[in-house]
């Protein structure tokens, strides 16, 4: 049985909660347990923040399992700070990660939702950090 609240938050952002033995499409999941433990452990403004950064932004749409949800919510955890003051600066900053392609580098590893967190952590500090302004011309890493 679904937590009703996980149900209706997905539906309200327009992810969609399909079968534990189904393969989710885009915008689907089916890390139910994951989010209600997100929402049960760190509550329900935290959750949705989750949902935003997942469901707003184009790039994150596809596979949505749940070494992402643990490692967005990692994220919103630790940079709460931006997601509360710079909300469009962070959706733009996430949309702009190639979030498919560090889950697949990260698909082999041992602890894939530490591994993802760094690597987004990563794109955090580029888009935010002292380099944010004045970006190393030099870096493969930089956000356009």
């Amino acid at each position: 049985m679904i937590d009703p609240r996980v149900s209706s938050l997905c539906e309200e952002y327009g992810i969609r909660i399909v079968d534990g033995r189904a393969y989710p499409g885009i915008r689907e999941t089916r890390a139910v347990t994951t989010m209600e433990r997100i929402l049960n452990s760190k509550g329900e403004g935290h959750f949705r923040m989750v949902l935003v950064t997942l469901a707003e932004t184009e790039n994150n749409a596809a596979y949505l399992d749940k070494f992402l949800w643990w490692a967005c919510s990692d994220l919103v955890e630790t940079y709460h700070h931006l997601v509360e003051e710079h909300t469009s600066e962070w959706l733009k900053a996430f949309d702009a990660a190639p979030v498919g392609e560090l889950q697949y580098i990260a698909r082999p590893l041992k602890h894939q939702r530490y591994a993802l967190v760094g690597m987004l952590a990563e794109r955090i500090a580029i888009a935010f950090g002292p380099r944010a302004t004045q970006p190393d011309l030099f870096s493969d890493r930089r956000v356009s």
